[in-house]
């Protein structure tokens, strides 16, 4: 996997001043993308365990609220599998710290239905996920009034209490 960016003090992509990961390779190409450079798979640098370590160190600090995943398109299949052992690191590291993932699939249809019928991995990488902020940004929708997302259609969800209860919960900041 490839990565585009990496930005330490980022508080546009979920609360908090988090560490943001921008991950290369999108096949949603939204019209309107602001990051369109990250559609392909070979741009930016490789995602060695040199880049997971500075990350992780990065997310050390006590005022850092977590780690944002965006990119390109995190849950495409090579991005994800990439990344699961770093989430499952980072959640045994810094259990009180959150993990968001931007992603243009939707949370029931896309990554509950396929994806996890689809590998089994899937499961355990929601299972360190706080929040998904899930759908294609969709440009006649979009909004810049709109807390931590581009287009009206895209959902907040509380992804932990969306699996427990077995339906989507939007997430509500404190």
């Amino acid at each position: 996997m490839n990565y585009a960016e990496i930005k330490n003090c980022d508080i546009a992509n979920g609360p908090g001043v988090r560490v943001t990961l921008f991950v290369s390779g999108c096949t949603h190409h939204c019209e309107g993308c602001f990051n369109q450079e990250t559609w392909d798979f070979q741009y930016g640098e490789p995602f060695t365990q040199i880049t997971q370590q500075e990350i992780l160190k990065n997310l050390a600090p006590d005022y850092i609220a977590g780690l944002t995943l965006l990119g390109g398109e995190p849950l495409e299949y090579s991005n994800w599998k990439s990344l699961l052992p770093f989430v499952r690191e980072i959640k045994k590291e810094f259990p009180g710290k959150t993990i968001w993932c931007y992603t243009g699939y939707l949370f029931d249809k896309d990554i509950l239905e396929r994806f996890c019928a689809q590998w089994k991995e899937m499961a355990e990488f929601l299972s360190y996920l706080d929040v998904i902020v899930d759908g294609e940004f969709i440009l006649s929708q979009k909004d810049i009034s709109l807390q931590f997302r581009g287009s009206a259609n895209q959902r907040i969800i509380a992804v932990q209490e969306s699996l427990a209860e077995g339906k989507i919960i939007y997430w509500e900041e404190a």
